[in-house]
């Protein structure tokens, strides 16, 4: 004797179908049904209830007519299970095509789960929308309900099948879930966020980066030409890096890390040079806050290995002398910034992004500067401040986390050069800065200077420990604080 099928299998949900079609049931009835044997969700009910598998829907909702929607069968499966775990919301079009595929109203695949969990703004137009059209201008008008079937038999002419099956690769092949202009689109967002952190705060700017990033994932969950695929992975790695440099600001250095480990495995994954370089710099700046200084010059010397256009070349050169500086090898960090002045003659093209991801004249000083007071050439950082700030004033936008650590290595350079009084007034600007501005490196390099101060012959003047004082009490409060109290860390 045959033993029962198990339930939910395949077997199961088939003989239930045929049960419930032989005794006139409609599709929306074994829907029903399915949902209450079954516990699931309910566009699964109805992708069940008319015998289909993830990708015969699939390819169902992205030949229908009417707005492109592009899907496969991972995708189909995380629509069917979202609000829950694993799942990803169906915009409002991807719902209309289902509904319209399954022969059934908007209204019919969704629950009060799902009623809850979609947006306002969606809601608004399901209820203001006429019973017959869900969306308005999105919706293309309902197909007609699909009768009860099994997935269709195989040609009988194996020639003829695996001719079939081709095409049917073909079609699914050649879509996509994201366009053209949206790549543009992302990518030009990218270059908002970038130039937006050199005088944005960071906490909102943060928000906004892992925003996109996540739109972006999302797309690359999705189904796409290898093409723009790669043209994905450039964006995603761009916003990875963007992440890692604003969370290496707000102090987590191993958080930021992390975020660097995911974009070298964006630039791999899109085979592109520039956004390799890009990583390495990003990645040596996080090394060297995090005291990883050989791990700083090797990603430094790793960028520069690779040939690309803009202003990366200058940097990565800078951020190895800084890494030297700080190691005491003077003669190493010297032979670093000669091969930054190099880089910056023999530039070639323009930088893909800008903004963070560039390297003008004033950027370079800096770094400049604060190798020379390592090694101690104070007179030299002295000339590159000046140079700096000189610089600074002439372009329309004004790095603030640059410009203040100008001014810091200004001071730092008057006190090495015995000039105390010179120091509050150098450091007025930074003194200036809100709280949520006072980013890692900047903070560091203040209580770098405070510690400074206690040695030397200008240590014990009122001048130098009035300045002392006050940039202590300047770094009690930092951006790096303000988000630890909005996240819980710092109440009670």
């Amino acid at each position: 004797m045959t033993p029962p099928p198990k339930a939910g299998s395949k077997a199961d949900r088939d003989a239930l179908r045929h049960q419930m079609s032989a005794a006139g049931c409609t599709t929306a009835e074994i829907a029903t049904e399915m949902r209450v044997r079954l516990r699931v969700r309910p566009r699964e009910a109805w992708r069940h209830a008319l015998g289909w598998t993830l990708q015969s829907t699939a390819d169902r909702i992205s030949t229908r007519p009417g707005p492109a929607v592009s899907a496969d069968a991972s995708l189909i499966g995380k629509w069917e299970k979202w609000p829950g775990p694993g799942g990803r919301r169906p915009t409002l079009q991807v719902l209309v095509a289902l509904a319209a595929i399954y022969g059934c109203d908007v209204e019919d695949i969704l629950d009060i789960e799902d009623r809850g969990a979609l947006p306002e703004s969606d809601l608004r137009i399901l209820r203001h929308s006429a019973p017959e059209q869900a969306v308005p201008a999105a919706a293309m008008p309902a197909m007609p309900a699909v009768p009860a079937v099994t997935e269709p038999e195989p040609e009988r002419d194996p020639v003829l099948a695996a001719a079939t099956e081709s095409a049917s690769w073909a079609q699914w092949a050649e879509a996509t879930n994201v366009g053209e202009i949206a790549l543009e689109q992302l990518l030009a967002d990218v270059r908002t966020l970038a130039y937006d952190y050199l005088t944005g705060d960071a906490l909102p700017l943060f928000n906004r980066t892992r925003a996109l990033r996540d739109r972006t994932f999302a797309l690359l969950e999705g189904h796409q030409p290898p093409r723009q695929s790669a043209d994905l992975y450039v964006v995603a790695g761009h916003l990875c890096g963007l992440l890692a440099w604003m969370t290496s600001d707000l102090g987590n250095l191993r958080a930021a890390d992390t975020h660097g480990r995911t974009a070298w495995l964006c630039a791999e994954n899109a085979d592109h040079n520039g956004l390799r370089a890009w990583v390495c710099s990003t990645r040596s700046k996080i090394a060297l806050w995090d005291g990883r200084l050989r791990d700083a010059v090797t990603h430094a010397r790793r960028g520069a290995l690779v040939n690309v256009s803009g202003t990366v070349g200058v940097l990565l050169a800078c951020q190895e002398a800084d890494a030297w500086s700080v190691l005491g090898a003077a003669e190493e960090a010297e032979g670093a910034l000669t091969r930054a002045t190099r880089a910056r003659d023999n530039i070639n093209g323009e930088d893909e992004i800008g903004g963070l991801f560039s390297c003008p004249q004033a950027r370079q000083e800096n770094y400049s500067a604060a190798v020379h007071l390592r090694i101690g050439r104070p007179q030299e950082a002295l000339r590159e401040t000046s140079a700096a700030l000189d610089l600074l004033a002439t372009q329309p936008v004004r790095a603030y986390g640059t410009e203040a650590q100008i001014h810091i290595a200004r001071a730092a350079a008057l006190l090495d050069s015995g000039e105390p009084d010179g120091i509050m007034p150098a450091l007025t600007p930074v003194l200036a800065m809100p709280a949520e501005r006072r980013m890692g490196p900047v903070t560091q390099r203040m209580r770098e200077l405070a510690a400074s101060m206690a040695h030397g012959p200008a240590a014990t003047a009122a001048t130098t420990t009035g300045a002392k004082r006050s940039i202590i009490d300047w770094c009690s409060d930092s951006a790096s604080r303000h988000l630890a109290l909005s996240s819980g860390e710092g109440a009670g």
